[in-house]
């Protein structure tokens, strides 16, 4: 009978300290929209990356032009030109993806960039985020944005402003 007494009392206190949990949630796309710093940055981005796709278009399109001029005259030229300008249009298009793996692979210059600039917004966005649960008391925050498994939100729970405003940013309201 005692050992059915502790188990009901532990379940009950089970229960109890599940019910006293708090939970709410960001927006966090939501709150990088309405940081200055993130637009300026994901700009200087995007410039970035048009800039570098265009130099790598352009050496691919050098390499086709190559390759058919070649292709022109590959008939009426000796064996050895014909190696020599195989290996010429082999080495153009080696340069071009090792230019775009530069520029655009893992590690590469527009990664390293974006880490950059992106990484102390996104520091600062959980600092805030970290800074107002403690304050609240939130137990957990779930994040909205970016295909989350948050089925739905009550927006009553929606700390998104509280956040911005712990970064000292003003949100006009729609």
């Amino acid at each position: 009978m005692k050992r059915i007494f502790f188990i009901l009392v532990a379940l009950i206190g089970m229960a109890t300290s599940v019910h006293a949990q708090r939970y709410c949630y960001v927006d966090s796309q939501y709150i990088l929209d309405n940081i200055p710093e993130y637009k300026t940055a994901q700009a200087e981005l995007d410039r970035l990356s048009i800039e570098w796709q265009n130099e790598v278009e352009a050496k691919f399109k050098k390499v086709e032009k190559r390759r058919q001029e070649f292709q022109a005259e590959a008939i009426l030229l000796p064996e050895e030109i014909k190696r020599q300008r195989e290996k010429e249009i082999a080495d153009l298009e080696a340069a071009a993806i090792a230019l775009q793996s530069r520029y655009f692979g893992v590690g590469g210059e527009l990664f390293n960039k974006r880490t950059e600039l992106i990484q102390p917004i996104q520091d600062r966005i959980f600092q805030a985020i970290q800074d107002v649960a403690k304050e609240k008391k939130y137990a957990f925050v779930f994040d909205k944005a970016n295909q989350s498994n948050l089925l739905f939100a009550d927006p009553k729970y929606n700390i998104s402003d509280l956040v911005l405003r712990k970064m000292g940013i003003t949100v006009k309201k729609k």
